[in-house]
């Protein structure tokens, strides 16, 4: 194959460069400085104690305090939402007790082992994707004890060969457990999203979550109200059935942004269930909030 180019990861101090040197093409008659390279750094500095992955521009975390809001649908469609906006964007489904990505987005094959640690992960819909589902039987429960979950998490991140992208989006598992502590201290996490819905029994856990990211140092980008409320499919009439404004108010009262409302819909459900999520036909939801994590 043709040499395009190279990459060199430069130590300088504390920091880290990862520099892309692409070659131009030129005529034959060009002399050496007439060749041109281009680089991109990567600013952030570097930490031994983190899982360094420069070909990663940005590490964002979607998370909850509560199961059943919503938030892996939430974060497969925001994934496809910022690839639809020409970014390169990964995928990783940290949930280890009840991964969601296998069913999101249909995919039944197991990722490829390349040599005797790494991981291929799998490509779907232009996203890159990676999930301990894709490893496991779905019909067998994981029982494992928070050192195989912690050691698994850090497998994903460090052993799975990501690409160059543009943004990986990590949806957490429910809760503040040893998945979330691994990921705070092990990733290189450039920011974290919260997913509620607009009632109190959802937000009281979601503030939980968003206090464990501000205490280990993680900026929280903001707060998404998911089944804000309901449209439905005959007459398209409203229906608040969670409550209403939960979500913003409590966005305001913390004094972190408020991303933006996903109604309850059923085709969000049916599409997702097929593995074709609504992101693919109709973004506007998704979009928006998309523009406020990678404007």
């Amino acid at each position: 194959p043709r040499v395009t180019g190279f990459r060199c990861i430069v130590v300088v101090g504390s920091h880290v460069l990862s520099l892309f040197f692409e070659i131009i093409p030129c005529n034959k008659n060009s002399t050496l400085n007439e060749i041109q390279f281009m680089s991109t750094p990567n600013p952030k500095p570097f930490n031994p104690g983190k899982i360094h992955l420069p070909q990663i521009r940005r590490i964002i975390a979607v998370a909850s305090g509560k199961g059943g809001v919503g938030k892996s649908t939430v974060a497969v469609n925001l994934a496809i939402a910022l690839q639809q906006q020409g970014l390169r964007v990964g995928l990783l489904d940290c949930d280890i007790y009840g991964p969601s990505l296998p069913t999101l987005l249909q995919i039944t094959e197991r990722p490829k082992l390349l040599g005797e640690r790494r991981i291929q992960p799998i490509d779907k819909h232009g996203l890159t994707c990676m999930s301990i589902g894709f490893m496991v039987d779905p019909n067998k429960a994981l029982i494992w004890r928070g050192p195989m979950v912690m050691g698994a998490v850090e497998q994903m991140l460090r052993d799975v060969v990501w690409p160059e992208l543009d943004i990986l989006l990590i949806d957490m598992p429910p809760g503040t457990g040893d998945a979330h502590l691994t990921l705070c201290q092990r990733a290189e996490l450039d920011g974290a999203v919260i997913v509620s819905t607009p009632q109190d029994i959802s937000l009281i856990d979601a503030r939980r979550g968003l206090q464990m990211f501000q205490q280990v140092g993680v900026r929280v980008l903001g707060i998404i109200e998911n089944m804000s409320y309901f449209l439905c499919p005959h007459c398209n009439g409203r229906s608040d059935i969670f409550g209403h404004g939960g979500a913003e108010h409590e966005a305001a009262t913390l004094g972190v942004p408020f991303l933006g409302r996903i109604p309850l819909l059923a085709d969000i459900r049916r599409l997702g269930d097929s593995g074709m999520p609504i992101a693919l036909q109709d973004t506007q939801y998704y979009k928006d909030i998309a523009s406020h994590i990678m404007p």
